[in-house]
């Protein structure tokens, strides 16, 4: 039996990354901003906020943990954000955390990063030692941030970074609601340009595998982590709704004006995409994940096609109840669609 402290575990991955230790006969304790749903006579959930620093001490010292996972983060997501809250608990908690990490003895340190380090496609698959990231808006910033603060700890922790793209599975909700409504109310699906753009996925089981490898691995490292075989999002979106049985169909929206409308809505608070989530839309973007396999000796299960029609799946049976969801994090509820609801009235 093992013992863990896993932030954010009331959210979506900490969540799944939670439910998996304890099914494997683990302790784990979750501090998260919002309520914890679950309960297990192995769990301990505290509500609380990671940038109290003596709520987090006081937590070290009530229990011995083998590893910790910090997941916990901030997101963008939505058309009303708070930039101190969102800076402050993604890089100033990360700091706090690692200091009582170290301060309790405990070397093993996870942290998920993010693929919204870059906005916009390289070209080639972004590989860790090749690539040097370029965010163009906070979250991508604070993510980063926390990565760069981090170092200063590897030589008392053994932090091992996860880069992740889009993390994905039953319950998946936020902005990939939206698309899940215009599939299950047989509405058209809009791609920009021809839709032949590449973007990566990751299932969440497999990136809590990642996780468990990684606080194994006994020394500091950075990998990047998503799915193989990525088809164009076009073809994507065509095979959840063939096997869904719904009635839409995927269209073309022209490149150009769409990326300046989608800017500018999102400049005026219209709508919840922001620069970094025209990556999915409208660019390709992949991780190499060769060094993960190798260092690791990790694969990926499913593939993007199979992930989406999970999630939309889950979203489909159970879309009354999503809707009425509030006290819950980001990614357990839509998304509000702003704007985007005009495009629904017109397909």
């Amino acid at each position: 039996m093992g013992h863990y402290l896993v932030t954010g575990a009331s959210g979506f991955f900490g969540g799944v990354l939670k439910r998996r230790l304890l099914r494997e006969g683990h302790t784990v304790v979750n501090i998260d901003l919002e309520r914890d749903e679950d309960t297990h006579p192995l769990l301990t959930s505290i509500q609380g906020d990671l940038r109290d620093s003596a709520l987090v001490k006081l937590t070290f010292s009530k229990h011995r943990f083998d590893a910790v996972f910090h997941s916990a983060a901030q997101l963008a997501h939505g058309m009303k954000m708070d930039d101190h809250l969102l800076w402050t608990s993604n890089v100033d908690a990360t700091r706090l955390l690692a200091e009582a990490t170290r301060e309790a003895g405990i070397r093993p340190f996870v942290f998920l990063s993010t693929n919204c380090l870059w906005a916009a496609n390289l070209g080639h698959p972004v590989c860790e030692e090749r690539d040097t990231p370029a965010p163009v808006e906070l979250y991508g910033k604070s993510k980063l941030a926390a990565e760069k603060l981090l170092e200063a700890f590897t030589d008392d922790l053994d932090i091992v970074t996860l880069r992740c793209p889009t993390i994905m599975d039953a319950g998946r909700l936020g902005l990939l609601a939206i698309l899940y409504e215009f599939i299950d109310d047989h509405k058209t699906v809009w791609v920009v340009g021809s839709g032949s753009n590449r973007y990566q996925f990751i299932y969440a089981e497999d990136l809590a595998t990642a996780c468990i490898l990684a606080a194994q691995h006994g020394r500091s490292d950075l990998f990047h982590i998503g799915s193989d075989d990525v088809k164009p999002m076009r073809h994507v979106y065509e095979e959840v709704i063939r096997s869904s049985g719904s009635r839409s169909r995927v269209r073309s929206l022209p490149r150009r004006p769409t990326i300046a409308a989608m800017m500018a809505a999102h400049k005026l608070r219209l709508s919840p995409l922001g620069p970094y989530h025209y990556k999915m839309i409208a660019e390709s973007f992949l991780f190499d994940t060769a060094r993960i396999k190798q260092r690791l000796g990790w694969q990926p299960t499913l593939t993007n096609e199979e992930m989406l029609l999970k999630s939309y799946e889950y979203y489909a049976k159970n879309r009354e109840e999503i809707c009425s969801r509030t006290d819950v994090s980001t990614h357990r509820k839509p998304s509000s669609m702003g704007v985007i609801r005009l495009l629904k009235w017109i397909s």
